[in-house]
C-alpha cells in the first residue's frame, strides 16, 4: 500500500506562488520540487533580497499544499482498507 501511495503523490502536481506569480514553484505530493520560474526582473542582483524572500514564501506554500494533498490521499487509501463506518480520528490532520 505504501509503494501504491507514493507512485500516486508522485503523480500529483501542486504549486506556490509568491509575489504576484512572479516566483512560482511545482512540486508533487511527495514534496519533491520539479519546477522554478523567476521572472527575469528578479534576476538583477540588485533584487537578490527580494528574490531570497519570494523563494521562501513560495517554497512554504508548496510545501504546505503538497503536505495537505499527501494527507488527502493518505486518508482516502486508509479508508479504502478499513471497515465502512471505521474512522481513525486525527490520524492524518
Amino acid at each position: 500500500m505504501q509503494d501504491d501511495l507514493k507512485k500516486r503523490l508522485d503523480g500529483i502536481m501542486v504549486d506556490g506562488e509568491s509575489g504576484g506569480g512572479r516566483v512560482k514553484i511545482l512540486a508533487n505530493a511527495n514534496q519533491i520540487v520539479t519546477s522554478v520560474t523567476v521572472v527575469d526582473s528578479l534576476l538583477d542582483p540588485e533584487n537578490a533580497e527580494e528574490l531570497e524572500d519570494l523563494l521562501i514564501t513560495a517554497f512554504n506554500r508548496v510545501t504546505e499544499e503538497a503536505k495537505m494533498k499527501a494527507a488527502e490521499e493518505a486518508k482516502s487509501a486508509m479508508s479504502s482498507i478499513l471497515p465502512p463506518g471505521m474512522e481513525l480520528p486525527g490520524l492524518f490532520g
